[in-house]
């Protein structure tokens, strides 16, 4: 028998469930298995993906601007998405039954927590560019020390928003208000949550909306002088097809879990949200991959970085079967990557 106000911290995982409707599987079922496989091979390549930006951004000093400083704050961001995924897929299906409470709020945690900071980062970036085409630059003059207090904030509130419902923001002495996708936790955390991307996803509209209309204009009065650099207007140009992009990608992968966060948030009773909220789950995760792919297609810098690492590797291993390979022959790969005279050649970066 459920009494109001009486906490229920010794309860099984399997009470929670039962209380708000949700079913707990005591078999793998197909869609299980379906879920399971697709979702460990979308961990599998946002890590992979995520570790090649990485690696890029730390071994190519002309990486090291603030835009990339929070490319890289991203890609951390979405490596740690993939990180959470890859532990839920290990703790879904009939294994949700044998967590513990403290280990389905962990579970959870990691998930908000990593796609937290990736949304807020994702804002970040919007800021940056705007700061930098305002003042007619291709990567702002951002101070390191403010970026690192950027980059701090945006962990510190993802980890907030992770790690609240854990310690205050769940539903255990309120069964009433237990949501049925997250059977811990309260409903109002969800709406919360829901409409706190909806409001990031607003603003980075309004930015990119004021970049685009200023890149048009600026476009328009340069072409009119015969004086102006032509790569400044590839790269501007380049950049509103980047932003268009990443704002299209965000609006598919994001928009159809908000909404069922929001509708279970909100208590819609006839809604049907725990059909497709594993679905919409793994598409939200399927951002972390998408921006890792938006950023290296579109970077030329970027890809070339790509190339070198992954030759690297390749070298690495001829080092290892061959016997007749010389310290000269990576001499001469190393002169493939020479700086230009100034010491730093003209970077062809959209974004």
């Amino acid at each position: 028998m459920v009494t109001m106000g009486q906490c229920y911290y010794n309860e099984t995982i399997g009470f929670f469930y039962n209380n708000s409707g949700k079913e707990l599987s005591s078999h793998w079922r197909p869609k299980d298995v379906v879920v399971v496989t697709l979702g460990l091979t979308v961990s599998v390549l946002v890590l992979l993906t995520n570790l090649l930006i990485i690696a890029a951004i730390a071994s190519n000093r002309r990486f090291h601007q603030p835009i990339y400083y929070l490319l890289g704050n991203l890609a951390a961001a979405d490596l740690f998405a993939g990180v959470a995924y890859l532990f839920l897929m290990f703790h879904t299906g009939p294994r949700t039954a044998r967590l513990s409470l403290e280990g389905w709020f962990l579970r959870q945690g990691l998930l908000d927590t990593s796609l937290t900071a990736s949304v807020a980062t994702l804002l970040a970036i919007a800021v940056e560019r705007h700061r930098s085409v305002m003042a007619v630059q291709l990567h702002s003059r951002l101070p390191r020390g403010r970026v690192i207090m950027l980059i701090v904030g945006v962990w510190v509130a993802a980890l907030g928003l992770g790690l609240l419902p854990a310690h205050s923001w769940h539903c255990l002495c309120a069964l009433d208000r237990c949501s049925r996708m997250a059977p811990l936790l309260s409903r109002s955390y969800l709406a919360v949550w829901a409409l706190s991307s909806l409001l990031v996803f607003l603003l980075m509209v309004a930015v990119y909306t004021r970049i685009f209309f200023y890149v048009r204009r600026r476009v328009q009065r340069m072409a009119e002088h015969v004086s102006c650099h032509p790569r400044y207007r590839e790269t501007t140009l380049s950049l509103v097809k980047t932003v268009v992009i990443i704002l299209g990608a965000f609006v598919v992968c994001w928009t159809p879990g908000q909404v069922v966060l929001l509708l279970d948030g909100l208590g819609c009773k006839s809604c049907n949200v725990l059909a497709v909220e594993k679905y919409f789950l793994l598409l939200a995760e399927a951002n972390s991959l998408v921006n890792a792919v938006v950023y290296s297609c579109r970077d030329a810098e970027m890809r070339r970085t790509f190339r070198r690492l992954l030759c690297c590797l390749c070298l690495r291993r001829s080092t290892h079967e061959s016997a007749h390979y010389t310290p000269s022959t990576r001499t001469g790969t190393s002169t493939r990557i020479m700086l230009s005279e100034n010491g730093h050649p003209l970077m062809d970066s959209t974004l």
